[in-house]
């Protein structure tokens, strides 16, 4: 079955086509750029470029995968939109998966930056991606990807103390590489980034199983800065 899978939950834009079976899943082409200001302009040629580079088409596609966050307003949208809009008009099922599972499920592996047979080992890991405004959306991850928090958005001190009670001993991911010293535990030099393989992976049985779509429901965790009016304000000095 062939797979759209996209992330735009952080600073890194992602397209990627997999071929997903039961016996697993097998990346045929991947586009990966980092610009925290281009998702809208970035993501759609990267379809096209995995389309092109695999020798398929938007009508070859079996179902579409999408991170759903949590991650910045603007450009989780167009992950989202993308993927809801491709899936409309292909009359295709799409599936989210929570970006920082996507990481958490990475970092039980054996530290292959691609598919692999589960580390079982390591301990909980602390998954951070940055929220900006000097804060981490963070979740804990057992040593088979499991999370053991609900993700959540906090300032890296707090987020530190209850790492430790949750018993994490590293951290991945870009916000664990920002605010290394704050976290004060070994970061793991990959994935920095939800990875394409681990997001359709964790979709893999609801798409083996011809699972209906879901909505892709944007995980934002923070309120959005813009809210309406509660008192109209006067027109005439």
């Amino acid at each position: 079955m062939l797979v759209l899978v996209v992330d735009s939950s952080t600073p890194a834009v992602t397209a990627a086509l997999a071929d997903v079976g039961a016996d697993g899943v097998l990346l045929r082409a991947e586009r990966v750029t980092v610009d925290a200001r281009a998702h809208g302009e970035l993501l759609a040629p990267q379809v096209d470029a995995v389309l092109a580079e695999a020798g398929a088409r938007a009508a070859d596609l079996t179902a579409i995968v999408a991170g759903t966050g949590p991650g910045p307003f603007t450009g989780l949208r167009v992950g989202l939109v993308t993927a809801a809009s491709m899936a409309q008009v292909l009359d295709l099922p799409a599936y989210g998966v929570c970006s920082l599972d996507a990481l958490g499920h990475a970092a039980a592996r054996s530290g292959a930056p691609g598919p692999g047979p589960a580390a079982g080992s390591g301990g909980p890991v602390l998954v951070a991606s940055d929220a900006r405004r000097r804060e981490i959306y963070w979740a804990v991850y057992d040593a088979t990807g499991a999370r053991l928090s609900d993700p959540a958005v906090e300032a890296p001190a707090a987020v530190a103390a209850r790492a430790r009670d949750l018993g994490a001993r590293s951290a991945v991911g870009e916000g664990a590489r920002r605010y290394a010293e704050t976290l004060d535990l070994p970061v793991r030099p990959e994935p920095a980034w939800p990875p394409a393989y681990a997001l359709a992976e964790l979709a893999a049985e609801r798409i083996v199983a011809g699972a209906p779509g879901e909505p892709l429901t944007p995980l934002y965790l923070r309120r959005p800065d813009a809210v309406a009016a509660t008192v109209r304000k006067p027109v005439l000095p």
